[in-house]
């Protein structure tokens, strides 16, 4: 049960600070555009970033079961830490929140006549929604380890936060930047787990894998 309860919590934690990335592209993307057009940039770049979501955790959980792929997925979650740590530093939340409050005014942002269209502002939200919809997937599938619940509740609030709490959810980052400290923690603990397990799992690790090591049992799943 306190293993559920931690995993939950720090799926919660992942989902906070790995939104804003979102938040900051569809936001300054919309914010690009005349008036008439935001609501639609948003509302389509929140659609797109779901649906990806949802294909990308159907192929994750899928993937970490194939030997190796926790040992790259381990270093490639290590280069999501280390860009959530210059964000934080650079207080990168706080153009999220400015860049989601100038989109959703139309008195606010360009407001002549239309420069870009709709769908070069998609293209551009699709684009960088690959990326950080395949972060936030690989970090819930790491943490939920197996647990179907726990993944369908990560990716579930990952949707949620995003359609509806984005520059809510910047605003709190920004006042309180312990939340995204804690969770940058809470994602090097799971890249490391991940690493370890990359190397060390019997049945899924490099290092028995190559036959460097003998390997260790673990538990799949919860």
């Amino acid at each position: 049960m306190m293993q559920f309860v931690f995993d939950a919590g720090a799926i919660v934690l992942a989902d906070l600070i790995l939104s804003g990335d979102n938040a900051l592209i569809i936001g300054m993307a919309a914010a690009g555009l005349s008036p008439a057009l935001r609501g639609k940039a948003i509302l389509f770049g929140m659609v797109i970033a779901a649906l990806l979501r949802i294909m990308f955790a159907v192929v994750a959980t899928k993937l970490l079961g194939i030997p190796g792929i926790l040992f790259f997925g381990g270093f490639l979650l290590i280069w999501v830490c280390w860009r959530l740590f210059r964000e934080i530093r650079e207080s990168t939340g706080s153009e999220a929140e400015h860049a989601m409050k100038v989109a959703g005014d139309p008195a606010a942002g360009y407001v002549g006549p239309p420069r870009r269209t709709l769908l070069a502002a998609l293209w551009t939200i699709t684009i960088a929604d690959v990326s950080m919809s395949l972060d936030n997937v690989l970090a819930v599938a790491a943490i939920a380890d197996g647990h179907t619940g726990l993944l369908v509740f990560g990716l579930a609030l990952a949707i949620v936060l995003m359609a509806f709490a984005a520059t809510l959810i910047m605003h709190i980052l920004t006042r309180y930047p312990a939340i995204s400290w804690l969770g940058l923690a809470v994602l090097v603990y799971v890249a490391a787990e991940m690493l370890f397990r990359g190397v060390f799992d019997i049945d899924t690790g490099v290092g028995p894998m190559l036959g460097l090591v003998e390997g260790i049992q673990f538990g799949g799943g919860h």
